[in-house]
């Protein structure tokens, strides 16, 4: 009986082992199937255009056939969006992931608390008025919208140790920086003169018309340094999703790990707002169907975020350039309506809890 029972036990550990590795099989097949996703949605991006130029033309143009007008509009304009689109979107929900873990919020993501609003401010301060760090040319927009993406972090992080809140203040102080962020962005707008004033609605609106070598060239800079940063940290992270407690009790310097963290995340926001503007809710969105499909494992969830975050992006720019014949909608706009019925979705489902 001991030894049938014992053999019983070990069949059942046996069991559960075997069903977790193919869970784990399971997610991570997700992560690939993300990363084909990606792909496939860049191709469409190249192939799909308001130009009028049909698709054999453009795969033509890719084998190097075709007439020159075809080539340029192929390789100067599409591609650059297009990787702009999955780039911008990587970062973005890489930093909505990292936000809701170090704060314990499901709500916290770069547009909602604020981040995005004081990247564009402090991008908006170096193209208007010219305010930036000295000696940083062409670097110093992305510059300032880094410091007051951080700024912005670090003043959220402040005002709730000094009030001794809980996480769930967070949102709330979050949407108080936003505002003020967004006057003063407004009052720029205001002041600025008809050659500046365009290019704030761009900051404002969010768009990817504006693509070009240096932005990817910066983009893809920060993110190799940056995402396997946060891979290194997937770890801890994931203790502290367990709480503060566990988390120091594992060792783990907690307030060293946040410090790095919105380190990491103003850096993904403050360069995605520097080239691409305001856009909303993509950091909201992506780690939630993350989260669904691959788990709380962070080795999983990181890069899972990464590129949903990405893979909606490249979609809503695709989706920017065919809803209305002829026009290039702001892709900020499209991800604002779809990201807002989720949004609404997070705080209906947190009621229930």
């Amino acid at each position: 009986m001991l030894d049938r029972s014992a053999g019983g036990a070990v069949t059942s550990v046996a069991e559960q082992i075997a069903v977790y590795r193919s869970s784990q099989r399971r997610r991570r097949l997700f992560v690939a199937l993300l990363a084909a996703g990606c792909l496939l949605s860049l191709l469409a991006s190249l192939i799909i255009g308001p130009s009028g130029v049909s698709p054999g033309q453009i795969i033509a143009a890719m084998f190097g056939q075709g007439d020159r007008t075809t080539g340029v509009i192929l390789w100067q304009l599409r591609l650059p969006m297009a990787l702009l689109a999955l780039l911008a979107g990587a970062g973005l929900g890489l930093a909505g992931a990292e936000m809701q873990t170090v704060l314990d919020n499901p709500l916290a993501e770069p547009y909602t608390l604020g981040v995005s609003s004081s990247a564009a401010l402090g991008a908006a301060l170096a193209i208007v008025l010219g305010i930036s760090v000295p000696g940083f040319g062409l670097w110093g927009v992305p510059l300032n919208a880094f410091l007051f993406a951080f700024g912005a972090l670090s003043l959220v992080q402040l005002l709730i140790r000094l009030r001794g809140a809980g996480t769930d203040m967070l949102v709330l102080f979050g949407v108080g920086v936003g505002l003020t962020a967004s006057a003063l962005l407004s009052l720029i707008q205001y002041v600025a003169s008809a050659d500046t004033l365009q290019s704030l609605v761009f900051w404002m609106m969010g768009s990817l018309t504006r693509a070009d070598l240096p932005s990817l060239a910066v983009l893809a800079a920060v993110q190799l340094v940056v995402i396997p940063w946060s891979l290194m940290s997937a770890r801890d992270l994931m203790a502290l999703r367990l709480g503060e407690d566990r988390a120091h009790a594992m060792g783990i310097a907690v307030d060293r790990l946040r410090l790095f963290s919105l380190i990491r995340i103003s850096l993904l926001a403050g360069t995605a707002v520097a080239f691409v503007g305001i856009i909303g809710f993509i950091g909201l969105i992506a780690p939630h169907i993350a989260r669904l499909c691959v788990g709380e494992n962070h080795r999983l969830l990181l890069p899972a975020s990464c590129l949903t975050g990405a893979l909606i992006l490249s979609l809503a720019g695709i989706a920017s350039t065919v809803i209305v014949p002829g026009v290039i909608i702001p892709v900020g706009i499209v991800t604002a309506l779809v990201g807002l019925p989720v949004f609404f979705a997070v705080i209906l489902r947190r009621g229930r809890i």
